[in-house]
């Protein structure tokens, strides 16, 4: 008994069975709904780009490894994959693949890779590649095709404004938005299923709300950043909405039109740019959706989620210290 010893070791001391190639996995198979959607909507081009962006982003997370780190590769763990399809995501479907590759090089050389791979980059690898597309391609990255239901046949599609977009422009130009919404071919239930023009895997808000559901009760995510996100977006645009019915859109429009469902489920709830706690979650949320407003409403884009995103991105390490919990035990002041 005297040689017996307690040994006492690093945490964590509770291990789960989940980790991160079953995490990466569960988001895939969580954005499958949404990517369905713009199969039925785009036809092959949707198929297309989600190909092209995957193969890229695996690719080049392999190539800056082997090359940079001499380090074992890591794309077998599916955050490359994951990265892929969301870039894929936000992107139209006919836009050329030198730039989609190009894109994938930002997402994964700049926005991870730079700052030591999964786990350091402080910002969402996709959305770094998506707004730097933006910045650089803008008509490309803005010229969205409209939908043909089932047609596989690869054509140049004819293009047109998203909703988001014709509601900006209308209002812009002085127009009421009871007039704007009363002329456009595109219901709140096409909204919601997604007939409409945009992004890829953005224009079925029922879609990836059923994506998130499945990660809720998976538990890959927590509820509090799109709740924070979406409940902040309604009632900003509520007020907004209540003040000047015909100078501003009503919440229901903002919450199902661009890219707020698919940045509030699966863009701000990336689990290394977020923070840790529910406190620092709730704050972090609502100032996406604040941001997003405030872009939306008085910005020069029509959209604003990714840059509310990013910006709330670079504020994470200040809103962890801000929420981190006291720590076990107490100090005791000397008197």
């Amino acid at each position: 008994m005297a040689n017996n010893r307690l040994l006492v070791s690093m945490s964590p001391h509770d291990h789960g069975k989940d980790n991160v190639k079953k995490i990466m996995y569960g988001v895939v198979l969580a954005m499958m709904p949404a990517f369905l959607v713009s199969v039925y909507y785009f036809g092959l081009d949707a198929i297309r780009v989600n190909l092209i962006a995957i193969a890229a982003c695996v690719f080049f997370e392999w190539f800056i490894q082997k090359v940079f780190f001499k380090g074992k590769p890591t794309i077998t763990d599916g955050s490359a994959i994951v990265t892929g399809m969301l870039l894929a995501f936000n992107v139209p479907t006919n836009l050329p693949w030198w730039i989609l590759v190009i894109g994938a090089l930002v997402a994964i050389g700049i926005g991870k890779m730079s700052f030591g791979g999964l786990g350091n980059n402080p910002f969402n690898p996709a959305l770094v590649g998506r707004v730097f597309l933006l910045i650089s391609w803008p008509v490309q990255m803005t010229s969205y095709p409209k939908i043909q239901v089932l047609n596989f046949a690869i054509t140049d599609a004819e293009t047109g404004a998203t909703p988001l977009a014709l509601v900006k422009e209308g209002l812009k130009n002085g127009e009421p938005f009871s007039q704007i919404i009363e002329s456009m071919p595109t219901s709140y239930t096409d909204m919601l299923i997604g007939q409409m023009g945009g992004s890829l895997g953005e224009i079925s808000a029922l879609a990836l709300i059923i994506g998130g559901l499945y990660m809720l009760i998976r538990k890959i995510i927590t509820w509090h950043v799109p709740v924070a996100v979406l409940a902040s977006i309604a009632i900003f645009t509520g007020i907004l909405y209540g003040i000047n019915p015909e100078a501003y859109a009503d919440p229901a429009f903002h919450l199902l039109t661009g890219g707020v469902m698919l940045g509030a489920i699966f863009m701000a709830t990336d689990m290394v740019t977020s923070p840790m706690t529910g406190k620092g979650m709730l704050i972090y949320g609502v100032g996406i959706g604040v941001i997003t407003v405030l872009i939306r409403v008085w910005g020069a884009y029509p959209e604003g989620v990714s840059f509310a995103i990013l910006i709330m991105n670079a504020f994470v390490p200040l809103i962890n210290k801000a929420t981190k919990p006291k720590r076990f035990g107490e100090t005791i002041k000397k008197q």
